[in-house]
Formats: C-alpha cells, structure tokens, sequence
C-alpha cells in the first residue's frame, strides 16, 4: 500500500510518528513541523531537487521541480542523530533548492521556512510512505503555474507548445499509479 501526506498530512504522519519509520517502528515520533522562521504563513512557489537516491515511490525519476507551498509551520525539524539517519538511508526524497538546482542551502526565500536541511518531503526506508510539505495536487496543468504565459510564449518562440504539457505535481501521482499498476493490481 501507499501512504501520501501532503503538508496538514504530512504534519499528522510525523505527529503519528508513521515518518520516519525507522526499522519499521511507526509510531515513534522523532521529527516535527514547527513554526516558520519567518514567523508567518507562506503562499509562494519553490524549486525542488528530487534525490535520485531515495527508495521514494512517489518521487522516481524527478530530478527538479517547482511546486506550491501554503504553511505557516513547516519548518522540518529533527535532532541532528535523526537527521544523521535520514541522510544516511537516503530518505530525504524532495530539498528546497536554488535556481540552479544545488540545495537552498537555507536560504530564505529558496528554504521558505528553515526546514533543517532544506528537507521539503520525506519517506519512510520502504518508499511508500511519503510526506511533503509543497503541494503536488495544485500544479496538474501548466495553467497553475504563476508564469504559465512567460513559459508559453518562451515555447511558442522555440516553436514548442504547453498544449499537451502536465503541471509537475501530477507526476508525483502518476509515480504512485504506475507502483499500483506494477505491485498491487
């Protein structure tokens, strides 16, 4: 089965302790979400760096992304041993980054909300338990995004065209579909 949290989800599986899920002990609560740095609720859009490495069902393939966030407590917090853990399994699957695609390293506003380790989105060692603070479902069509008209012209320019072009948050879902098709159909 897949488990999908997105932001006030994914704030309940860490308070559930179903994330970080080491050595299958979920419900154990190691990591929190807490209140913004910045002190305020956020509604932007960020870049994304996907970790190739992660055992992440949902993220496979995504090597960048941009996504919307809308939180005032998203902040990923950890002890720096859970953080240790997390690196080392490989179970950070989405960072904030910066325009070139390097991780935000913390900066604001690339690391909207201080998120230690610039972590956006986290699984559990199996891979199909997922959390994420951006939101995936509110960029399915290219329309959502806040310079669709830019990115259209720039394309029609290149001869291109977004007619046929998905948002970037559906292939977290398309991800999923394909894992059910795969392993449990």
């Amino acid at each position: 089965k897949l488990i999908i949290g997105i932001c006030n989800g994914f704030q309940g599986m860490v308070n559930l302790g179903l994330l970080p899920g080491f050595a299958g002990d979920y419900g154990k609560r190691l990591v929190a979400l807490i209140a913004n740095d910045v002190g305020n609720f956020r509604d932007d859009w960020v870049r994304l760096r996907g970790n190739p490495n992660s055992p992440c069902i949902f993220t496979r393939g995504i090597e960048k992304m941009e996504l919307p966030i809308r939180h005032g407590e998203g902040k990923f917090y950890a002890p720096p041993e859970v953080l240790e853990q997390l690196v080392a399994g490989q179970q950070v699957a989405l960072s904030y980054a910066l325009p070139t695609g390097e991780r935000a390293q913390g900066h604001f506003p690339e690391n909207p909300n201080g998120s230690l380790l610039d972590i956006a989105g986290l699984c559990d060692p199996s891979g199909r338990i997922f959390g994420l603070m951006p939101h995936p479902e509110a960029f399915h069509h290219w329309t959502n995004h806040p310079r669709w008209t830019l990115i259209k012209e720039a394309l029609r320019r290149e001869g291109k065209s977004l007619e046929k072009e998905e948002g970037q948050g559906l292939r977290i879902f398309r991800n999923a579909a394909e894992y059910v098709r795969r392993n449990l159909a």
